[in-house]
């Protein structure tokens, strides 16, 4: 068995003389959650697409479980269930109903998509609504809903486009638990998001694409590494954060920090020392890099 479900090497991608993935190697694990990191405009949509065979590369390799996007497409379809940023479902039907009709449309008999529809309901938390119209839904519904219709099918690989964006707090826990409950099911997730506590929380591995490319890969803490040991944030009278430096943790290091900014920050002013976050990471990789679309 193969221990990824994803491999990527050399990947090269441009539309017209715009360069949008500029040799992007990466690699998931199967089985486990991985999350795509990047500014608006990074990319990452476009690899997606593309590790989804709805576009060809220009250059590289791009397996997913073991099969050629490019060479055996129908393997690749066979193989995974897509989510994009918006809910494809319709609006006119119920849930069940969308469920029942997908569930034919992928080749199962009536009785079969009824009950597959029924459990994914159940799964996820629509029972009580499987008789309504999607058009009453709220965004987190619709959002359930749609994550429902794309598992009809079970399949390997699950790739979620900023499945949360535009969902309230709430809605998003909600939807990162049903998440939790797929990977733990053995399947491999492959989601792209901008809120980066949402990669923290749920993913195994983290890679971080800017101008094109893979500027970093690893775990949360991994990557959480590479800013220090601590961040030293000064803060004002109201509390609001005027300077964020990283340190390695030394009584020395903190020391220079407060001597430097000893006579530049107002009266009152307050220092907190906290360790780093997915935000000091992801400003740290991207800041100085220039997006792509």
């Amino acid at each position: 068995m193969n221990t990824f479900a994803i491999e990527v090497a050399g990947l090269r991608k441009s539309f017209g003389n715009h360069v949008v993935l500029d040799g992007i190697d990466l690699s998931v694990k199967a089985g486990k959650v991985f999350a795509l990191l990047g500014p608006n405009g990074a990319g990452k949509t476009t690899l997606i697409n593309i590790l989804s065979t709805l576009v060809v590369p220009d250059e590289g390799s791009v397996h997913v479980v073991g099969y050629d996007v490019v060479t055996d497409k129908e393997g690749v379809k066979r193989s995974i269930s897509l989510t994009g940023q918006h809910a494809a479902v319709d609006e006119k039907l119920t849930p069940e109903e969308n469920l029942r009709m997908m569930g034919r449309l992928s080749g199962l008999s009536a009785s079969e998509a009824r009950a597959r529809a029924t459990e994914l309901l159940k799964f996820f938390d629509l029972l009580d609504a499987a008789h309504k119209r999607v058009k009453t839904f709220s965004g987190g519904m619709r959002r359930r809903l749609d994550l429902a219709i794309s598992l009809v099918v079970a399949r390997q690989v699950l790739f979620l486009d900023e499945p949360t964006t535009g969902l309230d707090t709430r809605s998003r826990r909600a939807l990162w638990d049903i998440i939790q409950s797929l990977a733990a099911k053995g399947i491999t997730i492959f989601l792209t998001t901008q809120y980066l506590e949402e990669a923290d929380q749920l993913a195994d591995d983290i890679a971080v694409i800017a101008n094109g490319r893979v500027v970093a890969q690893g775990t949360a803490e991994e990557l959480k590494s590479r800013i220090g040991g601590e961040v030293v944030e000064i803060r004002n009278a109201n509390d609001e954060v005027i300077r964020e430096v990283p340190i390695d943790g030394s009584v020395q290091e903190l020391k220079l920090v407060l001597d430097m900014f000893a006579d530049k920050v107002p009266e009152g002013a307050r220092v907190n020392i906290r360790r780093p976050s997915m935000d000091d990471v992801f400003l740290d990789l991207t800041s100085s890099k220039k997006e792509v679309s």
